[in-house]
């Protein structure tokens, strides 16, 4: 008979299910969906000893009615959507995917900065959809990522996998970081450090690898825009609103910067008339960067092993903290 129960929350059915297989034999696995009301949602949840959530919310109200609850785990690396500091006022640790979707959003990171830097999409649409071979391409201006100056914003999990990927590509890699990272790590990735400012205006590429808290909400603007090359590409597969996105559509439409690769949008799902989708400098994925079936087993995995330590009385991994 299982002795522990977990409440997943998940809006994604195929998701909730695969999660649900790779559950230990005493875990009983209870998907809620989480586009139900908080009421609704409340006799679901209230006996259970953990909560695994993606995305990452679950509102304090449903919260006060689960005295069991032990954990939060995330299977996202995200936690914008949860009231950490309220929460953490409850009593209950919340914890992250561990960095189980790193390596995905890294390998999607470089597929964008390809396919900015080679007007990859554009190619494609006009070869495959419009059937007209080379024709009005053949004047593109086209880069190689290869001997760039890549700035990487956010050194942690993501952006550790980032600069090792690059070093295949002969980058000179730079970052940027609040956490001052020891010697021996910039000198296995090949990264290094430099002021925000100083990497914006040396960087061929710069790719955003934060996670959207106050400090990072709308860190590139108009300003920031400003001080990048007009050769520049800007990727981001963090969050949406780090970007300015009515700054950004100004500076690719001016050319103020060359383009952008965006896995991530201010407003999500994005409506269909955002002018970012009139742009052939840019390209534009729906939030998948972290989705592999490779993520998906690291995380559950993960996530079941993280709620059996803090059952047992230890602490969790990837602790989630209230910002400063």
């Amino acid at each position: 008979m299982p002795s522990v129960k977990v409440v997943f929350l998940t809006s994604t059915k195929e998701r909730g299910e695969f999660t649900k297989r790779l559950a230990p034999p005493d875990f009983e696995v209870v998907l809620v969906d989480n586009n139900l009301s908080d009421a609704e949602k409340i006799p679901l949840c209230k006996d259970a000893d953990a909560i695994i959530t993606v995305p990452a919310d679950v509102s304090t109200e449903i919260l006060a009615h689960c005295p069991k609850v032990k954990l939060i785990q995330t299977l996202s690396a995200g936690y914008d959507r949860l009231d950490v500091k309220a929460i953490g006022e409850m009593g209950i640790p919340i914890a992250n995917n561990g960095g189980a979707n790193a390596i995905a959003v890294a390998e999607q990171t470089i597929a964008l900065m390809i396919s900015v830097s080679k007007r990859m999409m554009l190619q494609w649409h006009n070869a495959a959809k419009e059937r007209r071979w080379r024709e009005g391409l053949t004047g593109l201006h086209l880069e190689e990522v290869t001997g760039k100056t890549v700035g990487i914003v956010g050194l942690g999990r993501v952006g550790k996998q980032v600069a090792k990927r690059l070093k295949g590509f002969d980058t000179r890699t730079i970052y940027y970081d609040i956490v001052e990272m020891p010697p021996a790590v910039e000198q296995e990735l090949n990264a290094q450090p430099v002021p925000f400012e100083e990497l914006l205006r040396q960087s061929d590429i710069v790719t955003l690898h934060v996670p959207l808290a106050r400090r990072t909400r709308g860190m590139i603007g108009e300003r920031e825009l400003a001080m990048m090359k007009p050769t520049a590409v800007l990727i981001n597969a963090c969050r949406g609103p780090v970007v300015n996105e009515r700054a950004l559509y100004r500076a690719l439409r001016a050319g103020r910067i060359a383009g952008a690769g965006l896995d991530v949008l201010e407003e999500e799902p994005t409506p269909a008339d955002n002018p970012l989708f009139q742009l052939d400098n840019v390209v534009i994925t729906p939030h998948m960067a972290g989705w592999s079936d490779e993520t998906n087993l690291r995380a559950a995995e993960f996530a079941f092993s993280n709620i059996r330590r803090v059952l047992a009385g230890q602490p969790p991994e990837s602790l989630v903290t209230p910002e400063d």
